[in-house]
């Protein structure tokens, strides 16, 4: 078989996935989501974050994107799973690629007030994921179940 060559060209980057992080947050049972303003999945609810900077640990990314998008402080705990979050264009192409990152981060202080690349944030109970008046980004329900598991 063949192997395949790549070839880099000066004035075209390599398309390669992006690292971001997901801060998860619970508060009395709930979990804080944000309506993402940005693509991927602008308008749907999910979990505040962002990209890691060159040589920012995750847990500090996690927490920086945190209070960024939400004026919470938190701690980031530990990294408890990972998901992948496709951009397409009009045809289908896949325009980005992120790997999103969870991190479990406890609450220390801050109410929610939406910043930076969010329209809005809240606190959601997590019985109310499930719901189908909610629409929330791939996985959101998945992974708040998950953490929630790991933080109780």
């Amino acid at each position: 078989m063949p192997v395949a060559e790549t070839i880099i060209q000066p004035d075209r980057p390599i398309a390669r996935p992006i690292v971001a992080t997901i801060a998860t947050v619970f508060k009395d049972g709930h979990v804080l989501l944000v309506r993402r303003a940005n693509p991927p999945d602008a308008g749907k609810w999910g979990f505040p974050g962002g990209k890691v900077e060159l040589g920012e640990p995750l847990g500090e990314a996690a927490a920086r994107e945190l209070l960024e998008e939400t004026g919470i402080q938190a701690a980031a705990r530990q990294v408890f799973t990972a998901v992948d979050a496709f951009d397409h264009d009009e045809t289908g192409q896949v325009r980005h690629h992120y790997v999103l990152v969870a991190i479990l981060c406890s609450w220390i202080s801050g109410e929610p007030v939406a910043g930076d690349d969010a329209l809005e944030v809240r606190w959601f109970p997590l019985d109310t994921l499930g719901s189908e008046d909610l629409a929330l980004s791939l996985d959101v329900a998945k992974v708040a179940r998950q953490g929630a598991g790991i933080a109780a």
